[in-house]
């Protein structure tokens, strides 16, 4: 067997079901998305499951998308796509517009290439709705984004979304969360757990104690529940 369709209430959730049946990574396959899941990925009432087509491939496809979502490592492509000439990043512009539409908000959608990645800037009204809980539906649009973007594209591009400027204030906020547990660490002389986070944010959180003199930083458990502790550096 190898090419299985499966379905689940997200695309990650059923190309993850299609791997555990080939017992295969996703290296190791060309995923097809045949359905889009219903607009309750974002935290509404669903109507319809993602449905995939899993395809195992001889040769490893393109190079892995990081940051994404918390625990994606590579891009779905629909290789039937590339090639029919429309542009990668007004699609996705597209899709998150039609997300909004379908919420009944009326959002923009700005593209801004940088140097490492494309970063379509939402604004708005009412974009908590598009931003959830601690950005988990932004997330959530621009792992789905990245999907649509990478379809129409023949090399793998990586797409941001943010919303309000959301993306800084949210690392300012981890910072200086990341700061604040240390001190409590050190008062207490027993290591802290944190919340689970994805890996953009956990990397966050690394990078701002990486140079504390007193304490330390690695994380433990299994995606998507994996989090960051922040321990005392052992005395020399």
């Amino acid at each position: 067997m190898n090419k299985i369709v499966t379905s689940g209430k997200t695309v990650e959730e059923a190309v993850k079901q299609g791997l555990t049946q080939l017992g295969t990574t996703e290296d190791k396959v060309a995923v097809n998305v045949l359905e889009q899941p219903s607009k309750g990925f974002l935290g509404l009432i669903g109507v319809r499951a993602a449905k995939v087509e899993i395809t195992l491939l001889e040769e490893t496809p393109s190079e892995p998308l990081q940051g994404s979502r918390s625990n994606i490592s590579a891009p779905v492509l629909q290789k039937d796509a590339v090639g029919d000439g429309r542009d990668p990043y007004e699609e996705a512009a597209s899709f998150v517009r039609d997300v909004g539409e379908n919420m009944g908000l009326h959002v923009e959608v700005e593209i801004q290439h940088k140097k490492d990645n494309t970063v379509l800037n939402i604004s708005g009204s009412d974009l908590g709705l598009l931003i959830g809980r601690r950005g988990q539906t932004l997330d959530a649009l621009q792992y789905l984004a990245n999907i649509i973007a990478n379809r129409y594209s023949d090399s793998f591009i990586r797409i941001v979304l943010d919303a309000e400027n959301f993306r800084e204030r949210r690392r300012k906020t981890l910072e200086d969360l990341a700061v604040r547990l240390a001190g409590r660490v050190i008062r207490t002389r027993k290591e802290l757990a944190l919340e689970p986070m994805s890996p953009h944010e956990r990397k966050v959180i690394h990078s701002k104690l990486q140079d504390h003199p007193e304490v330390k930083t690695y994380s433990k458990g299994e995606e998507p529940n994996r989090r960051v502790v922040i321990t005392l550096k052992q005395s020399k």
